[in-house]
């Protein structure tokens, strides 16, 4: 069959007329040359076998001299039939794989040029929302409700300058209140939390302030990117002589209660994070050395109300978690 069957859904060729199988004649100039020369070896042997005078051989022999050399004309015949057979099927083989590559790059061309505006858009609608959320990210979020996106308002702490007689500026600055310092450990909960900003701004100004809240925030945006949010804890409150014993070096039973976090796929899920990826790891322990040395300074001065508000930031929280990982309160 020359042509192709219309398909009865698409009603279009199932096939293009170079992918169906040529038609051939039976008989071939192949077959008709080996035929004559079949013909005149046979004329040839009779008359030689009949001519008078001739050495007659056994009948093996007769047959041998008549039918071998025909034999051996058929054998070559179908050996170039088959020849010219292999190169029409490799020819068209091949005119049907260009006409396929054709095909499909005709159709990827079209593909290309008809999502080619949707896909420009969905890119510029990405880096639209990435612009919006960067600044977000700088400071992150705790909640899984209410994503914090005012975090673009908070100044970057930056290490202070010494005035011109050598005096830091820290040292001239008025300290940071302590209800300020507890405040801004607990981070602002919503993009409208003016009072959570306030104290971030001022955290941030302060030096020591400034870098136990980074740390916390870099420790707490990892954190999050493996679904754990402070906000879902619910830990078990160490009491204000915990805290007291902890920043006075006191170590194993007495401040194991300080590990209050019961959460088994959070734990689970800190423990993994800590053993394989080692930034995490370093921004943990970097965390831990900072809240470490926040708690010695702090407990002196602060009251017992004080500490137990520190203990339920979620600076606090994250302390617990890493922490008790971390063995910490062992």
């Amino acid at each position: 069959m020359s042509g192709s069957e219309p398909d009865q859904e698409t009603n279009r060729p199932t096939s293009l007329g170079i992918y169906d199988r040529p038609a051939r004649a039976s008989v071939t100039e192949i077959e008709i040359v080996a035929a004559v020369l079949s013909l005149i070896w046979l004329v040839v042997s009779i008359v030689f076998l009949v001519l008078p005078g001739q050495q007659q051989g056994g009948f093996i022999v007769a047959f041998l001299a008549v039918f071998m050399p025909v034999a051996m004309i058929w054998v070559a015949a179908l050996a170039m039939r088959a020849s010219r057979v292999m190169r029409e099927e490799s020819a068209r083989l091949q005119t049907a794989i260009d006409a396929i590559r054709h095909s499909y790059v005709t159709q990827q061309q079209r593909a290309a040029s008809t999502y080619e505006p949707t896909v420009g858009k969905k890119l510029d609608e990405i880096a639209e929302t990435a612009k919006k959320t960067e600044s977000a990210l700088a400071t992150f979020s705790t909640n899984r409700s209410e994503p914090l996106r005012g975090a673009s308002h908070v100044p970057e702490a930056t290490n202070q300058t010494s005035l011109a007689l050598g005096t830091p500026a820290e040292e001239i600055s008025p300290p940071l209140p302590t209800d300020t310092f507890i405040r801004a450990l607990n981070f602002p909960e919503t993009q409208n939390d003016a009072e959570g900003f306030d104290a971030l701004r001022l955290a941030l100004k302060d030096r020591k302030a400034a870098q136990l809240v980074q740390a916390s925030q870099d420790v707490l945006t990892l954190l999050s990117q493996e679904g754990i949010y402070m906000d879902d804890l619910r830990p078990d409150m160490a009491r204000p002589e915990v805290w007291r014993q902890f920043a006075q070096g006191a170590r194993g039973r007495t401040v194991a209660s300080l590990g209050g976090i019961r959460d088994r796929s959070s734990l689970a899920l800190t423990a993994a994070r800590m053993k394989q990826d080692p930034i995490f790891r370093d921004a943990a322990h970097h965390f831990l050395r900072r809240f470490d040395h926040m708690i010695v300074e702090f407990e002196g001065e602060a009251s017992d109300a004080e500490l137990t508000a520190l203990g339920e930031t979620r600076t606090a929280r994250a302390f617990m978690l890493v922490g008790r990982v971390a063995g910490t309160f062992d």
